[in-house]
């Protein structure tokens, strides 16, 4: 339909309606345009009071800081009465809790990975990877210090009264304050072909027995089920796990053995004979050990091949251990002295004069920072053995120890004959008095701590005996690392990812960090190397000739002498690259039998054949 059509006469009245009410708008006056009678009315009317007039120019930035300012205002007045901030929308109200919680430093200082990159790259493009690495791994270093608040658990201790002390703390006490699961971890375990070396897995889970007379055994300590028990018919001189808890190594009396944990022998390494001590690198996956002739050896059990195998021309030890921080072998011999061992050099890499007498045992902390050593003079030293100086601390025993470990927690064990000492920090401070001493009936071969367990597993002349030291096991695990409750599952994937991550053996040096730094020196001696090496040059030949001869052009005469200035360079070369790669043989010095002389044949030389 169309829309109907309108009047003009009924529009008009509208539009005069609408003139009529819109009114001329009057202009503002400014404040240049006031006058002076305006003013003195406005101050009349105020009365009595006086008042200043200021004349101000106001901008949008006067009017933004005066409108910030009220705000300021506002809001603090209403924050000392606790009340609500009026006509404010629900976005943009004060939090409670303003972003992330902030980091303690002293746990990012603990987790730093070293100083990041300064400003020796020259690249940009190198320098923005290095950068954008380097904020990656503090972005890390950040989640891990906030994820500490996840771990739950917390270390154990011991505490007495004023007057008591720790050491009177026997271990039936103990086993009658714990509960009944820590209270199975205290046990003995009584077999007659000792003495007993043992062994625990990385994860703290496995327990591995050798004894002097070929009893060998493995079982789970917790639970208490046996995996294998079997008599080599052999003497056992140590005993060693290795990457998983399904293999061992067995340094028996002629070679090295190496079973499942069946019992069943799957090789036997005659290259490695007479072992007296062994150590198992996992990072690397080495197994090194030195025999009684102190030939010492390296193999990696990932391919099967010895990749170290020398001597060390120390004679008969069987003090050795390793520094889990580098890999390095510590090996004390009988006049003091402790030196550093790597399968790719053949000399020590350092030596340190510890005792003047024989050593008996050697201890490095898990993070490689400390080293202790015990002498037949009843002293027990600690050293830092980043710096190779002094020892940091000086202890005098009742006896000569027996055997040196560290727990998790830098707690120091000491075997004294029957008797066994725990020190607590011995190595930051001077103590006086031990943290627990535990008296057996029974001498001591040789003790480790349990990973992530307060126990300490000794080993006896007469079997084997587990006791509990509070405090001195890691509380929180790290799965990924080594995980007591992993599956077979868990197992496999670890091994093959272990393998993924080995490292090879010519990294094993005292600074682990030299890897990423740039040999200097070694840069310098390449290149002076190089401008050192016999260089056989042709010599300037004069190419024009003296006399012409007839029948030859000038071409034809330069050709001829530069064909031979170059046979009379080949021959040079090739004579001084035989005299290069094979070394002079020393004449010897003709026998003279005075006057029968003249009777003393000459043979003569085979000629060459080769000559024309």
């Amino acid at each position: 339909m169309k829309p109907k059509a309108m009047k003009a006469d009924s529009i008009k009245p509208k539009l005069k309606e609408n003139l009529m009410i819109q009114k001329p708008k009057e202009k503002k006056k400014r404040y240049f345009e006031i006058d002076a009678n305006n003013a003195n009315d406005a101050s009349e009317k105020t009365g009595s009071q006086k008042e200043e007039v200021y004349n101000v120019k106001f901008n949008k930035r006067l009017m933004f800081q005066l409108k910030h300012k009220q705000k300021k205002q506002e809001e603090y007045a209403n924050a000392q009465r606790n009340e609500p901030v009026p006509n404010k929308p629900v976005k943009n109200r004060k939090k409670k809790y303003p972003g992330k919680a902030p980091v303690n430093p002293y746990k990012l200082e603990q987790l730093s990975r070293g100083e990041g990159v300064g400003k020796g790259v020259r690249h940009p493009l190198h320098a923005h990877k290095l950068k954008k690495k380097e904020k990656i791994y503090n972005y890390a270093q950040e989640q891990t210090a906030r994820a500490e608040i996840l771990l739950t658990e917390e270390q154990g201790y011991v505490e007495v009264e004023d007057d008591g002390k720790t050491t009177e703390i026997t271990q039936d006490l103990i086993r009658d304050s714990v509960d009944i699961t820590a209270a199975t971890k205290i046990f003995d375990l009584n077999m007659d072909f000792g003495p007993y070396r043992m062994k625990y897995t990385r994860n703290g889970r496995h327990l591995l027995l050798g004894g002097k007379k070929g009893h060998l055994a493995a079982f789970d300590w917790v639970t208490k089920k046996l995996h294998c028990e079997i008599n080599v018919m052999e003497s056992i001189h140590d005993v060693s796990w290795l990457h998983v808890e399904t293999m061992m190594a067995v340094a028996q009396k002629e070679w090295l053995y190496i079973y499942d944990n069946n019992g069943i022998e799957i090789h036997c390494v005659k290259r490695m004979d007479k072992i007296l001590r062994m150590e198992f690198l996992p990072y690397h996956f080495l197994l090194a050990g030195v025999n009684e002739f102190g030939f010492m050896s390296w193999l990696d059990v990932s391919i099967g091949e010895i990749v170290g195998h020398y001597n060390n021309h120390l004679g008969r030890t069987s003090v050795m251990t390793q520094n889990p921080y580098n890999g390095t072998l510590c090996i004390g011999n009988s006049q003091g002295v402790v030196s550093l061992w790597s399968p790719t050099v053949k000399d020590p890499l350092a030596k340190i004069l510890c005792h003047k007498s024989p050593l008996t045992a050697i201890a490095v902390d898990d993070r490689g920072m400390y080293m202790a050593t015990s002498g037949v003079d009843r002293s027990l030293k600690i050293y830092d053995i980043r710096n190779l100086d002094g020892p940091v601390h000086y202890y005098k025993l009742r006896c000569a120890p027996v055997d040196l470990t560290f727990s998790q927690k830098d707690m120091l064990a000491v075997g004294l004959d029957d008797v066994l000492e725990v020190y607590n920090n011995c190595c930051t401070k001077t103590t006086v008095k031990p943290y627990m001493r535990h008296r057996m009936g029974k001498n001591i071969c040789n003790f480790k701590f349990c990973p992530y367990e307060d126990v300490l597993g000794i080993g006896t002349t007469k079997g084997f005996t587990s006791i509990i030291i509070p405090g001195s096991g890691e509380p929180n695990f790290d799965a990924l690392e080594s995980n007591p409750f992993q599956t077979k599952k868990q197992r496999k994937e670890a091994e093959v990812k272990a393998l993924l991550e080995k490292i090879p053996p010519e990294l094993i040096t005292l600074n682990p960090f030299e890897v990423a730094e740039v040999d200097v020196p070694t840069m310098k001696e390449q290149m002076e190397a190089k401008k050192k090496l016999l260089y056989v040059r042709p010599k300037k030949v004069d190419l024009t000739p003296r006399r012409k001869n007839k029948g030859k052009t000038n071409i034809a005469r330069k050709k001829i002498i530069k064909e031979a200035s170059r046979k009379k360079y080949i021959e040079e070369a090739i004579e001084v690259q035989k005299a290069l790669e094979t070394p002079v043989q020393p004449t010897k010095p003709k026998i003279s039998y005075g006057v029968l002389d003249r009777f003393v044949s000459n043979p003569k030389k085979p000629k060459n054949k080769n000559k024309k």
